[in-house]
């Protein structure tokens, strides 16, 4: 560091006694106009030049001197008395440069011709180790702040020696606050007391249980929150003492993925159970309805009638709870339109008043503009009406109900961390209760059918089934949040689409009458006792009927010459060929040839996507909903 320290005042020929004591020494003295006058051996040895060489020249020429400053400015600092040292750089006789630590100070300052005494030292060596230290450093301070993984370097006692940049992000601590104390305090209990007793167990037996070895933990943050992490751990030696580096990766995001698919997966297997029993029962439907329609016209006494009424309309309580297990399945029809979703829940918010009751407020609240998305308007009142029962079922003394409806934007990384959810434009719809909250075990099976928190007899456990499968139908997506004595929200994302449309149309039947006819017609039914009850019906609407029980055998009577005017064909048959195929091959044989489909399930194109659904009859049906769909294709 620059001072003040001047070389006493001494006669001229001091600075040959000087120079000889020093000789040995890097020493060059030399006056104001940089003239050398003294060269000692060192510095013929350092540098090349031999005393006479070097002796009347000026220095910085002789030794084409670098510095940060000029040299005429360090001179004059020196001449009023402030010694000065710094790294400069000289060039050996041979043309080599040097890094010399110089330090000059001036002799005899009140002199009219004071000298400068500068003392150099080849550094260049230590310059190279350190600079090349100092590179090193740098580049690997720069690895460790591209690094996603977080490092934490500790001792053996267990102190913070070093943390990176992407632990501080991680755990919400500079690395101020945490150098020097115990790697603990990254640690919630069990696992600080975990690790304590494998690095005491390591240092005194050798046997590694953690070192190189990656595992799941968990870590605390500065704020306290408790986050799965995988660590691994590396050992060095430095200066006879172990250090211990840990590569530490969050393992939040990636647990909630694989938590998500799991779920996903789970709801996917048991759609598509719920969907074949769906089947089953709209077969079974078919036939008990079908019946129970032909036995009442033969039925005298009322109250006989009376008792087939009832028998019919659990027969339609029936199909309507299969309806909501295909709705699960993401098999129930849909008639999607261009929807204004804010428009369709103002307008639906009266009903929703009245459902909740007087102790039960109502928000609703929509920001921005441009809420319209293709969806079912029936289906999704029905679910927005689900969703305020199962609300003010957790509200008995009471609370509000708010419904947010925004145009929200999902990017990669969102969607990335939900199966199925492509990036883009959704219309969200949340809706917030004030109720009791769920617990984990019931959030975690919120959305499997039959499951419900109800006594025996309330509710069927369909409702949030319901609205899962129908927002996944059409490509959204649904998100639980809850907490216990604090409330649920359901946030309902629809993918948006730009502007309002018009609504597809599909034809309806005209329920009041049932129209006969005389054409001939095949029916294809594997299920014998279905079969029965369709020409039943065919037949008593003045119909002539050819049945089969699977294609092979329609295909053989479809080839003949037998007139026939309509195919009316189950689409899921045993076989190796559906009813769409049967019905492709059949137009070929016969073209013009009108087909009907039916299905136990909800969508026609369970089995082709391709299907018209104006050809197509849900089961179960009625005889009245059949004479009308077969003059649509017949007339």
């Amino acid at each position: 560091m620059p001072g003040d320290a001047i070389v006493p005042s001494a006669p001229e020929q001091d600075l040959d006694v000087i120079a000889r004591v020093f000789d040995d020494t890097n020493v060059i003295i030399h006056g104001a106009d940089g003239i050398i006058s003294h060269w000692t051996s060192g510095c013929e040895r350092l540098y090349g030049w031999k005393r006479i060489e070097a002796v009347g020249k000026v220095v910085h020429t002789l030794l084409r001197t670098k510095s940060a400053r000029p040299i005429e400015d360090l001179r004059k600092e020196v001449y009023a008395g402030i010694t000065w040292e710094s790294d400069i750089i000289h060039y050996h006789k041979d043309g080599h440069p040097m890094t010399i630590a110089t330090r000059w100070v001036v002799f005899d300052a009140l002199s009219p011709t004071p000298a400068v005494i500068q003392s150099n030292t080849d550094v260049s060596e230590t310059r190279k180790i350190q600079d090349d230290l100092a590179e090193r450093e740098a580049h690997l301070t720069s690895i460790l702040a591209t690094v996603p993984d977080s490092m934490v370097v500790i001792d053996e006692a267990g102190s913070v020696k070093s943390f990176s940049s992407a632990a501080e992000k991680l755990f919400g601590y500079s690395s101020r606050e945490v150098i020097g104390r115990n790697v603990r305090m990254l640690m919630p209990s069990p696992y600080r007391d975990e690790h304590d007793r494998y690095i005491a167990d390591y240092l005194r037996t050798g046997r590694a249980k953690i070192i190189g070895i990656g595992r799941v933990v968990k870590g605390r943050r500065k704020d306290g929150s408790i986050f799965p992490m995988e660590l691994s751990v590396g050992e060095a030696v430095a200066n006879e003492r172990r250090i211990f580096t840990g590569f530490i990766r969050d393992l939040t995001s990636r647990q909630r993925i694989e938590e998500e698919l799991r779920q996903s997966q789970k709801m996917e297997a048991v759609g598509q159970l719920t969907g074949g029993l769906a089947h089953d029962f709209n077969n079974l439907l078919t036939v008990v309805s079908g019946n129970l329609e032909m036995l009442e016209p033969l039925l005298a006494d009322e109250e006989q009638r009376s008792l087939l009424r009832e028998a019919q309309e659990a027969a339609e309580d029936g199909a309507k709870l299969t309806a909501q297990l295909l709705a699960f399945g993401r098999r129930q029809p849909l008639n999607p339109e261009n929807v204004d979703v804010g428009s369709l829940i103002s307008g639906f918010s009266e009903l929703l008043r009245r459902t909740l009751g007087e102790t039960i407020e109502l928000r609703t609240s929509i920001k921005g503009s441009s809420h319209t998305a293709l969806v079912d308007k029936s289906q999704l009142q029905s679910a927005l009406l689900n969703l305020a029962l199962n609300a003010r079922d957790a509200m008995p003394t009471g609370g509000s109900l708010t419904l947010d409806i925004s145009r929200v934007r999902l990017d990669t990384e969102y969607a990335e961390m939900y199966p199925e959810l492509p990036p883009g434009d959704y219309i969200l719809i949340a809706v917030t209760d004030t109720g009791k909250g769920m617990p984990e075990e019931v959030k975690a099976r919120a959305f499997e059918p039959f499951f419900t928190t109800k006594r025996v007899g309330v509710g069927t456990g369909l409702g949030l089934s319901m609205v899962y499968g129908f927002v996944k139908q059409l490509g959204g997506h649904v998100q639980l949040y809850s907490e216990l004595d604090k409330g649920t929200t359901i946030r309902i994302f629809l993918p948006a689409v730009g502007s309002a449309g018009v609504q597809i149309s599909r034809k309806t039947s005209n329920a009041e009458y049932a129209p006969r006819g005389t054409e001939r017609i095949l029916v294809v039914e594997d299920d014998e006792r279905v079969r029965r009850v369709v020409v039943a019906r065919l037949t008593k609407a003045g119909y002539s009927v050819l049945e089969s029980e699977d294609a092979a055998s329609a295909l053989e009577l479809l080839s003949t010459s037998e007139p026939i005017d309509l195919l009316f064909t189950d689409i899921v048959m045993p076989g190796g060929m559906t009813g769409d195929e049967l019905a492709r091959r059949a137009v070929l044989l016969r073209p013009g040839l009108k087909v009907l489909f039916t299905s136990g399930y909800a969508e026609p194109g369970i089995a082709n996507k391709s299907l018209p659904t104006a050809n197509w009859l849900k089961k179960p049906y009625t005889a009245h909903e059949l004479s009308i769909r077969l003059r649509q294709l017949l007339d």
